[in-house]
């Protein structure tokens, strides 16, 4: 990535130097980018002597709280009002620049070092804290997401309405006007799964306002709602308002941010995917990331062509086509038809490794993935033409093997064992462990547990100890497994709990103002190598939500300067000891003030 020269020199400066010189800056600023994730330049000395200090902490054997990093108070800048809804990564402003085969404008594309914004992202006018769950499901404040297209579009198939100062949740979508009860009434008919614990983690591809996903939240089972930020504006951001699980992504070139087998069921309920385009690759997607013996639902077209196409603007003669060919292309990556009626087919992953086996000749599409395709890969890798086949080795790990929910929260799954030092008493230990962190935690934030907060993120999770330790609490956590730490997050899955890899020198796949709580635990410690402290900490001011707090466990040696930049962002902190009132590891307590843009004081 290259990085910008920043000509804040002067005149004297300007003039060409010798050519050792020259290369001597740029070696010692290529240097300090990979040892920090930071922009060189003259335009922030604080960032020069922070980089010098973290390289110095990390090469130590130990933080040293008697030397503890310590940095000048400063402030932040608001952005402008125009960057209320600013998603780095996937920001329409750079969209251009981008491909729109495929849509591949609408993934991740993180700005370059010297593009990222160093400015705290205002809320709208007129923002609210949000409602509280469980009410937050059927309404929320229209200020706090102020899109009016997706009202106007979408009312009709009773989306959402707006009424006075709020938006409301019928809970209808475009294949269910009438309610997203019935509807899932009627697919529990077909999956039986559903009602014994049997399915337990779901994903709804294309998710609209996550209407589905919110009514299988009663249900026992917990769905990961999956949207772009496209023209219907602000789909995730209408789900998480609700306190619905839900994270921003699209099909399109990079496999999703899953590891393989992840979910028990896969939804799209006309989410206008053309899972038969492109040698059917999307399809081959949502089979990597379902679990054996999982299903697949689809609702919209093909599905019930006969009595549906008039409305489709299309023939009967091609919608027939259509389903004949989607059904040979689910044939052929091992999906059998599991049940059908009315608008909804359902079709299940095989498990028989015998139907995989089949498809190893060199004339078979689409083939097994060779070895050397790892199955699990999933941030920033592309899409592979292959099929991802069940290993032979995990015997308990297909729907229906494992054990139903809540009793597999607690059962060490087997691909525990491909984490290095992974075992079931390993999970034990990190389970009791986490329950009196939970515990100490609720003393020094009693806020949590009540209907205060309600998204959680664990920024940095192992095994989602922090997510079980709290299973019986009115939230959902969000887990995060770094895609450059031990590959842990199958079993977060296999657990039934939810969560997507990331790299926390980026910003993460989401709306701002989105989470209620995080938690990190000795991020800076493990990461402050590659990432920069302040971006880091800019990136979790932009998806708290106003009034929303933030638990920082961190080596005590971070805690000065995390307390700095923390007031730079206004917010409140104060430490206290953890559960073993050790020395060398605190917690900062921080709290979120809300704020609103000033005209005078803003910077785009």
């Amino acid at each position: 990535m290259k990085q910008k020269d920043e000509k804040n020199q002067s005149q004297s400066d300007r003039a060409l130097k010798i050519i050792p010189v020259t290369l001597l800056v740029f070696a010692l600023c290529g240097l300090s980018f990979y040892l920090g994730g930071i922009f060189c330049s003259e335009k922030s000395l604080l960032e020069g002597k922070i980089v010098q200090e973290l390289s110095k902490a990390v090469s130590s054997p130990e933080y040293s709280a008697e030397n503890a990093l310590q940095i000048k108070p400063f402030t932040f800048s608001e952005c402008s009002i125009d960057y209320q809804d600013y998603t780095p990564c996937t920001d329409p402003r750079r969209w251009k620049k981008y491909g729109y085969r495929r849509l591949t404008f609408l993934e991740r594309h993180c700005p370059p070092l010297y593009e990222r914004k160093e400015c705290l992202v205002p809320p709208p006018v007129g923002y609210k804290p949000p409602i509280r769950w469980p009410k937050s499901r059927k309404e929320c404040w229209y200020r706090n997401v102020p899109y009016d297209w997706i009202n106007k579009q979408k009312s009709n198939q009773n989306w959402l309405k707006k009424k006075g100062e709020k938006f409301l949740f019928p809970g209808g979508g475009t294949m269910f006007p009438k309610g997203v009860g019935a509807y899932v009434n009627l697919m529990q008919d077909l999956i039986p799964e559903m009602r014994d614990g049997t399915v337990r983690t779901a994903i709804d591809t294309g998710c609209g306002v996550a209407s589905w996903g919110g009514d299988l939240l009663d249900r026992g089972i917990l769905t990961l709602s999956l949207a772009p930020r496209d023209n219907h504006e602000a789909q995730v951001q209408f789900a998480l308002e609700r306190g619905i699980p839900a994270i921003l992504g699209v099909i399109s070139t990079q496999r999703l941010p899953f590891p393989s087998s992840s979910f028990d069921m896969a939804h799209c309920s006309r989410c206008l995917i053309p899972w038969t385009e492109f040698g059917g690759i999307y399809l081959l997607e949502v089979h990597r990331i379902l679990r054996p013996g999982g299903f697949w639902v689809l609702s919209g077209p093909p599905i019930n062509y006969e009595h549906r196409y008039q409305g489709w603007n299309t023939t009967i003669e091609e919608q027939r086509a259509a389903l004949e060919k989607l059904q040979d292309l689910l044939t052929s990556m091992c999906f059998t038809v599991y049940a059908t009626q009315d608008d909804i087919a359902v079709w299940q992953k095989s498990s028989d490794i015998g139907c995989y086996e089949k498809l190893t000749g060199p004339d078979v599409y689409p083939a097994t993935c060779d070895d050397s395709i790892e199955q699990d890969a999933a941030w920033y890798t592309p899409l592979r033409p292959c099929v991802t086949s069940p290993r032979q080795k995990l015997k308990r790990s297909s729907v229906g093997s494992l054990p139903k929910w809540p009793q597999r929260l607690n059962i060490a799954p087997e691909r525990i064992s491909d984490v290095p030092g992974g075992s079931g008493n390993a999970l034990k230990r990190d389970d009791s462990n986490w329950k009196v962190r939970a515990q100490h935690y609720k003393k020094i934030l009693p806020a949590i547990g009540t209907d205060k907060i309600r998204n959680v993120m664990d920024m940095n999770t192992v095994y989602g100890g922090l997510a079980a330790a709290l299973i019986d609490d009115p939230l959902w956590v969000m887990n995060v497994v770094s895609s450059y730490s031990a590959n842990t997050l199958p079993v977060v899955f296999d657990r039934g709990l939810v969560g997507t890899y990331h790299d926390w020198c980026e910003a993460f796949s989401t709306y701002p103002r989105t989470y209620d709580l995080l938690h990190l635990d000795g991020l800076f410690a493990a990461e402050s190598h590659r990432c920069h402290m302040k971006y880091v900490l800019l990136e979790m001011d932009r998806i708290l939500r106003p009034e929303g707090h933030a638990l920082i466990r961190e080596s005590s040696y971070f805690m000065d300067a995390i307390e700095t930049i923390a007031k730079g962002m206004r917010w409140n902190c104060h430490k206290e000891d953890t559960e073993n009132s050790g020395e060398n590891e605190k917690i900062l307590v921080c709290q979120k003030t809300l704020w609103y843009a000033s005209s005078t004081n803003s910077t785009r």
